[in-house]
């Protein structure tokens, strides 16, 4: 066997160890299961076997879920058509019926869990009679399927809630919500929290005193679910008639996997384990079939560790890790880069022209760290932490940094004097990076002496949170800078995309589309109320006059109006701007001054404001919400469309990336690119036309997309062009 290495002791007691070739993780793929086949084969027939314990041969940990190249494979035919549910069933059945073999070998078998031990890899663990896990606090272990697009489809959606009961597990399938050692065992998932690097040694123990224990509890005549399951147990009826409404009001009605997940538990958890695994697998390939798992896996999954792995870094430049971080300016921003950096390990020199300013920068990293004690912080790594950031005024504390990160005010003539201040200390040799989100990068690096040292880094509020960096290259930027700054993001853990300069860059200029568009909108005399539903019924996180007062309305105008003076004639006015400068002329700011599209009561909760039918009159006639939804979607995906045909993107994965974990964008749809591929560029080119005839040249389609449209070209698989053939 290639991926399971079969040993057996001198008390009959088998060890499978589990260590797939090639893979950093165990993962689940055909080898595997030919070799966990014959392994099962062997364990249920030779006698001399009186047990089984399954064990990781890794130390990344026990064991992942499928993987995802070869679960690509399975909706994948050789024509380029997905394959039909009935298809996929046959294929994802294999695994459940190998885990129902297990764990009706007639022989106990225990789980000896280390480290991470998630989707297959748990439902593969629940398979075993018995589990015990090392109590390291970094090991995770659960069923997070739901946040790509797909639910358990190994028997997980099954026997997690025979295990855990009905409600319990559902909240914990639905959120994707992992547990940690002492977690899982309260609830019963596990059996036995063992010290770290025991765990083998604990179910070898338990395997050789139980050696009769060779039944799972569901196959046990007269078994009942935890908490109680049926259509005549009133609790079970009570979890299921609200889990329902919940999660449609929770996905907006736009995710399949969540329903399809509760059509599984509410159809299987009352019939025998052999029928609920078939449900399980019927309405998993179902769900599997749509594009929308395939696009959410490949946004949120494969793009998003390739970039986290350095996809878009440069090959032949050396390892450049940041030791020591210049972080200039401690506002919110600042300080919150600040505490990401020293919570990697960094010091980190925290300047400020105001001393008071520089430590209350050093005080928010505190308040930061305060709040984790107890959640893997304790007061001795806190105070670690603390001791690496030094709040200054003086740059030349900045000597010994090797990279710099200026994060202050957005105004190019203050930037530029900062800028000349630091190259004095440190040199041009050093990489300095700035925090703009608007700014031209190419503009801004005039004023270090070496333009190809000099890179945008664009990190987004509040950065503790935020899991998107956004590096923008300038006209001059060159590869020490692009590789200096990806890899100072892996050493904060986090996702970077990488763009061109542009005013705006990708993230920054295409959310404001969605901000613009309301305020559009509204102008237009359509209800607030309709427009901040359509958008969260577009599966945005808000609507976007609540974002809009947020981000701040005023600072909308600010962007705008420097727009206008560095661009002049070439600016293109949006009938936004008329909107939010009469916004602002009446002193509705936004959240900041408790007054914007949204009124902030003290004490109350924020509401639309009355006052937006005095400033803007309704009209008579209101469309329907999915017209409003189309204006939202089809403005911002235009955006997205000009940013790839002016190179501001290279990659359609960076567009998606940024997409959803920059400014929310409906992650259901795996990211702009993805939907428009999804759906069709000549239906996106005819849906654009159609909007740019009735509300302006803003939605006119791209050169680039009527081409992609005429050759039947989409963004991940774009056709050659007719010079090039």
């Amino acid at each position: 066997m290639e991926t399971i290495r079969f040993d057996i002791d001198a008390d009959g007691i088998a060890t499978l160890t589990i260590d797939v070739p090639g893979q950093s993780m165990n993962v689940i793929g055909p080898d595997f299961l030919a070799d966990l086949d014959a392994a099962i084969t062997r364990i249920a027939s030779e006698e001399a076997i009186k047990g089984a314990v399954i064990a990781s041969g890794k130390d990344s940990g026990f064991m992942a879920g499928m993987d995802l190249k070869y679960f690509g494979s399975m909706l994948a035919s050789a024509d380029g058509q997905r394959p039909a549910p009935t298809a996929i069933f046959d294929n994802v059945f294999v695994l459940n019926q190998l885990f129902r073999r297990l764990e009706t070998a007639g022989k106990p078998v225990a789980c000896a869990i280390e480290g991470t031990c998630v989707g297959g890899g748990f439902e593969l663990a629940l398979a075993c009679h018995r589990r015990f896990v090392g109590d390291s606090p970094k090991t995770q272990l659960g069923l997070p399927e739901i946040l790509i697009g797909l639910f358990p489809g190994g028997g997980g959606s099954q026997r997690l809630p025979r295990i855990m009961g009905v409600q319990a597990s559902l909240m914990y399938m639905l959120q994707g919500k992992l547990f940690r050692p002492a977690e899982a065992a309260m609830l019963k998932v596990v059996d036995g929290v063992v010290p770290q690097g025991t765990a083998l040694a604990a179910a070898k123990d338990w395997v050789k005193a139980n050696p009769t224990a060779n039944t799972q509890p569901w196959d046990v005549k007269g078994f009942k679910v935890p908490g109680g399951a049926g259509g005549f147990n009133p609790a079970f009826v009570q979890t299921m008639a609200g889990a329902l409404p919940m999660t449609l009001k929770q996905t907006q009605r736009n995710m399949n996997a969540p329903i399809a997940l509760l059509s599984a538990v509410y159809e299987g958890i009352t019939l025998p384990m052999d029928r609920a695994i078939r449900i399980e697998s019927k309405y998993f390939a179902k769900v599997a079939a749509d594009p929308q798992a395939s696009n959410m896996i490949r946004t949120l999954f494969v793009n998003k560790q390739a970039a986290e792995r350095g996809a878009r870094r440069p090959k032949d430049e050396p390892k450049a890790p940041t030791t020591k971080l210049a972080m200039l300016g401690a506002g919110m921003m600042g300080a919150g880069i600040a505490t990401v950096a020293a919570q990697a390990g960094m010091d980190v020199v925290l300047f400020d022209r105001d001393q008071a300013y520089a430590e209350k920068g050093k005080a928010h990293v505190e308040a930061v760290l305060a709040k984790r004690l107890g959640r893997g912080m304790t007061p001795e790594k806190m105070a670690a932490t603390l001791a690496r950031v030094t709040p200054t005024t003086d740059y030349a504390a900045l000597a010994g940094a090797d990279f710099v990160i200026e994060a202050v005010f957005e105004d190019v003539a203050i930037k530029a004097e900062v800028t000349k201040q630091v190259e004095a200390v440190l040199g041009a040799d050093t990489i300095f990076g700035s925090n703009t989100s608007t700014l031209p990068i190419t503009k801004l690096a005039n004023a270090w002496s070496k333009p190809e040292n000099f890179i945008g880094v664009h990190f987004f509020s509040p950065v503790e949170k935020m899991p998107l960096v956004e590096i923008i290259l300038g006209e001059k930027t060159g590869p020490a800078a692009i590789a200096k700054a990806l890899d100072f993001v892996a050493q904060i853990k986090k996702t970077p995309i990488v763009v061109h300069d542009s005013r705006g860059f990708y993230t920054s200029r295409s959310f404001g589309t969605y901000v613009q568009e309301g305020a559009e909108l509204v102008g237009e005399g359509i209800n607030p109320a309709l427009i901040e539903n359509a958008g969260k019924q577009l599966g945005m996180p808000t609507g976007p006059l609540a974002v809009s007062d947020e981000v701040s309305i005023e600072l909308g105008v600010k962007i705008m109006t420097a727009a206008k003076k560095e661009l002049g004639d070439a600016y293109v006015p949006q009938g936004s701007d008329d909107i939010m400068v009469k916004m602002v002329e009446a002193d509705r700011l936004g959240r900041k001054n408790g007054k914007g599209w949204y009124d902030y009561p003290e004490g109350g909760k924020k509401h639309l404001s009355p006052v937006l039918g005095d400033l803007f009159p309704r009209a008579d006639a209101q469309p329907d919400v999915e017209k409003v939804k189309e204006r939202l979607l089809y403005r911002q995906l235009i955006e997205c469309a000009r940013c790839f045909e002016e190179g501001v993107l290279e990659t359609p994965e960076d567009g998606d990336i940024g997409a959803i974990f920059g400014w929310g964008f409906a992650p259901y749809t795996g990211g702009p690119f993805s939907h428009m591929d999804t759906v069709g560029i000549a239906h996106v080119v005819a849906v654009l036309d159609r909007l740019a005839a009735a509300h302006g040249p803003r939605f006119a389609p791209t050169a680039q997309l009527r081409d992609m449209a005429a050759n039947g070209a989409t963004f991940y698989r774009p056709v050659p062009s007719r010079a090039a053939a």
